[in-house]
């Protein structure tokens, strides 16, 4: 007996996502890789019941490489599915420029349209295309669709989606296009579900990962986010320096002789918490760490939240709920402790106990602070079926 499946892709700088769906898009399982090319690299299957499943004998060399990790897989996916058959794969792909908004069915065109965006997201770009790839040569045949993280954004007014350069560089695409816009458009579906009331009001959402922005919405619609052109601005993360005044880099070009190659590496890569602390780009080892830097790193972090919140609450006409979600949103106690205190003013005051255990709603003020898994995979999937509805 087969079963027919959409897979979803979600390749990212540090990490893999997979999920496996029905064609009514009831989940078979899901996988996650974390800390890919690391020691500690490691990758957790579980079935819809939240069994887990059992790896290969090969696992721990597997996860090298975001390619090696999705083999691997894969692997797992066909021993506990034999009759497995998957009929369509749907791609996060984190760039979509000005001419892309909508899921799309991806051809050799459209592969090569979208690897001239790479420039845009270094860091995610090339990851994303290469599991569209390894895809390609798995399954072939099979439609690839690929879902932009920059489409939700495309609703922004226009004096939250340019900068104060000359016009024709907007008309370039050199524009704000902000970022992490399948987890804000499940996180806002989630609100419309289940918090119908809060879902029309001001609501700000921070996606605290490795990467991390905040997007406010009003009414479900993005307002503003703290990315921009590219996946660099804004907070700063696990190896990317956030917000950043652009003479610095002008100095470092003329003092340091950094060219775009070299900016690129200190920019991506070198900086964030990883920079800051010199300990680690990982939330985890950080709060565990003994070492003052690495307190200072979590200091850093959650100020520019706490700022961001601020201005994005300024930007809404004020806020009435803010929406913890990513590995960091949802799971460190720590931080989102530490982005809502002294933010009375706004509004925001924490039940610590609820806090502590991660309860769904942990706030006691009149601005009501939630905390909610966020499932990019899902959002995938359904636009990966809804494209196979038209071929």
């Amino acid at each position: 007996m087969s079963t027919r499946a959409i897979l979803t892709v979600n390749s990212g700088s540090s990490s893999l996502k997979l999920g496996l769906f029905t064609e009514e898009l009831e989940t078979l399982a899901m996988c996650h890789v974390d800390r890919i090319g690391r020691r500690e690299a490691a990758m957790k299957i579980r079935d819809a019941a939240g069994r887990n499943l059992p790896m290969p004998e090969h696992a721990p060399t597997a996860f090298r490489t975001n390619g090696a990790a999705l083999r691997t897989a894969l692997e797992v996916f066909q021993a506990d599915f034999p009759g497995l058959e998957v009929i369509a794969v749907g791609h996060r792909v984190v760039h979509g420029g000005v001419n892309h908004a909508e899921p799309l069915r991806l051809t050799e065109a459209t592969m090569k349209e979208l690897a001239r965006l790479a420039p845009f997201a270094p860091l995610h770009q090339p990851h994303n295309l290469a599991g569209v790839r390894a895809a390609v040569d798995t399954f072939p045949g099979v439609p690839n669709i690929a879902c932009f993280d920059t489409a939700f954004h495309r609703e922004h007014p226009f004096v939250n989606d340019t900068y104060a350069l000359p016009r024709r560089y907007y008309e370039k695409g050199v524009r704000r296009y902000g970022f992490h816009g399948l987890s804000y458009d499940y996180i806002t579906g989630e609100l419309a579900r289940t918090e119908p009331e809060l879902h029309k009001g001001r609501v700000v959402v921070a996606h605290l990962g490795s990467g991390a922005s905040m997007c406010g919405m009003k009414g479900g619609h993005p307002i503003d986010t703290t990315m921009g052109f590219s996946a660099l601005d804004g907070l700063p993360m696990g190896t990317r320096t956030g917000q950043i005044d652009p003479g610095v880099l002008l100095y470092l070009m003329d003092t340091d002789g950094l060219d775009s190659h070299g900016l690129s590496e200190l920019l991506y890569k070198e900086s964030g918490l990883q920079g800051l602390s010199g300990v680690s780009n990982d939330m985890r080892t950080l709060e565990s760490s003994d070492d003052p830097h690495a307190q200072e790193a979590i200091d850093y972090f959650c100020f520019r939240i706490r700022r961001e919140l601020g201005g994005i609450a300024a930007a809404l006409g004020g806020i009435d709920g803010l929406v913890f979600c990513g590995g960091i949103g949802e799971n460190s106690a720590n931080v989102r402790a530490q982005v809502c205190e002294g933010m009375e003013w706004l509004g925001i005051t924490l039940d610590a106990e609820k806090n502590v255990t991660h309860a769904r709603e942990i706030s006691t003020g009149k601005t009501r602070v939630l905390v909610i898994p966020t499932n990019e995979e899902i959002v995938i999937a359904r636009a990966a079926a809804q494209v196979l509805e038209t071929l």
